[in-house]
């Protein structure tokens, strides 16, 4: 253990207590695959996923695994490979609760939370069905002229930010670069577990072009080395995603017996792709 932050892929996934709501990015930004494959070695249960604002193989892989109850999302999909099967199987089914949202709405959720106020109003969402499947957002008079409605979202405050990034420093500081949803998520959840490709032996503070993209240590509950730990996503500006991996799993997430196949394979060689 390199310090009190550092720690193992395994130790830091059973940081993730049973029915946690965790934050999770989007697939175009720093996702860790990693995490995600050790909770469900672990046996993860009745997590609340907060994709910010949507997610797509990360959350397909824990729904099918078993490990979630709610999803609160714009939207789970594989991009041009699809629909996400498992989530959608899953919704059908009833056997996992879905929140409906959109992108601005999740956002301003965890501005409230950055922020340390009860919510945000925001205006986008009157006129639209959100309003009837979401009794939680409240609609209210704007205080100022015109004295229009406006929709007043709770603040949205995850347990826990999950994440991955390029590298991080002995003190704990992560670097994100222009990521700024993760700075969000960071701010927004009680603590953050973070994966990255390495740990080097530099202060990303004071450094003063580093600094801009840091996360500080403030916000950071653990950190662990995975190796391309977004495989086989990409991590944006550092490797590409692997695009016949993918392909591999909406193939065989289209169906129960393939799924059931992957998730073995998955579970039989746990630290191959780490």
């Amino acid at each position: 253990m390199v310090n009190s932050f550092t720690m193992s892929l395994d130790t830091l996934a059973n940081r993730v207590p049973h029915g946690a709501m965790v934050a999770v990015p989007a697939d175009y930004s720093f996702v860790s695959m990693a995490a995600t494959r050790a909770l469900i070695r672990r046996g993860i249960k009745d997590l609340h996923l907060l994709a910010v604002p949507q997610s797509g193989i990360q959350a397909d892989l824990l729904i099918g695994a078993g490990c979630v109850a709610l999803v609160e999302c714009a939207a789970i999909t594989l991009g041009e490979l699809g629909p996400a099967p498992r989530f959608t199987d899953a919704v059908k089914s009833g056997r996992v609760r879905i929140k409906d949202s959109t992108c601005p709405a999740i956002h301003a959720a965890l501005q409230a939370s950055e922020k340390g106020l009860p919510f945000l109003p925001s205006r986008g969402i009157i006129g639209s069905d959100l309003l009837r499947v979401r009794p939680d957002w409240t609609l209210i008079d704007n205080p100022f002229p015109p004295h229009d409605p406006l929709v007043a979202l709770p603040a949205l405050r995850p347990d826990i930010a999950l994440f991955h990034a390029p590298f991080a420093d002995r003190r704990g500081n992560v670097w994100i670069g222009r990521r700024r949803e993760l700075m969000t998520m960071a701010h927004a959840a009680k603590t953050s577990l973070v994966t990255v490709e390495a740990i080097r032996d530099i202060d990303l503070m004071a450094d003063e072009p580093l600094a801009a993209g840091a996360l500080p240590a403030l916000y950071i509950g653990a950190i662990a080395e995975a190796k391309n730990g977004a495989w086989p996503l990409g991590l944006p500006g550092f490797y590409e995603a692997d695009e016949a991996a993918l392909r591999t799993y909406a193939e065989a997430a289209s169906s129960d017996t393939g799924f059931a196949r992957y998730l073995a394979a998955l579970m039989a060689e746990p630290h191959a792709a780490e």
